[in-house]
């Protein structure tokens, strides 16, 4: 790893186990094999490398939803169930709960503005896939509002199901966390099972 990926690996340790604001540069330095003086050539501090990690747990699902609301050469219930199992397993794939810095109050700060935008951005995506979908397209926009709300928690909600059981299998735990959103879309179980089975 290069020494900015080691500080990162060592941020996402300290954070998630010490805590944010127990984590001192020093020991996040020396946690990367560098000392703390050397830490400042790849990172401005611990804000930086926080906001670092943030943006890693949204934004290749960011990312990943703009394709899938553009390709409307599937069904959107699909691309739904692709986007929640593909945002579940990068927010359980790693080590270290990083979920779990959400709820940092350092992270309400005007610092973090560029992760709250995307993580904005990431749950009107979800929305906009729900609204596509059959049952979606018939729900008032109150109640597209509420589904879409759930769908996201939901998803976010599984870093705690997985620190609990992290022998399970991420791909097991975000495939089965897929077919709940689409349940609370709307999609019935049969075709549930047709959109599974790809007929």
């Amino acid at each position: 790893m290069s020494a900015r990926e080691e500080l990162l690996a060592a941020a996402a340790e300290l954070f998630t186990t010490r805590g944010y604001t127990a984590t001192t540069t020093r020991a996040l330095a020396e946690r990367a094999g560098m000392r703390q003086a050397s830490m400042y050539h790849y990172v401005g501090g611990k804000e930086d490398l926080l906001a670092e990690l943030l943006d890693g747990t949204v934004t290749p699902s960011l990312d990943l939803a703009r394709v899938l609301i553009a390709d409307d050469t599937r069904p959107a219930e699909l691309r739904l169930w692709e986007l929640c199992r593909s945002d579940a397993e990068l927010l359980c794939a790693g080590p270290h709960n990083l979920g779990a810095l959400y709820l940092l109050p350092e992270v309400a700060s005007p610092r973090f503005a560029g992760f709250h935008r995307a993580r904005t951005a990431l749950k009107a995506a979800y929305a906009d896939l729900l609204s596509a979908t059959a049952p979606g397209a018939a729900l008032t926009p109150a109640d597209l509002a509420l589904r879409a709300d759930l769908l996201f928690a939901l998803v976010e909600g599984l870093i705690l199901v997985h620190r609990a059981t992290p022998s399970r299998p991420v791909p097991v735990t975000a495939a089965a966390a897929a077919d709940a959103a689409l349940r609370i879309a709307g999609v019935g179980p049969d075709a549930l099972a047709r959109l599974r089975d790809g007929s």
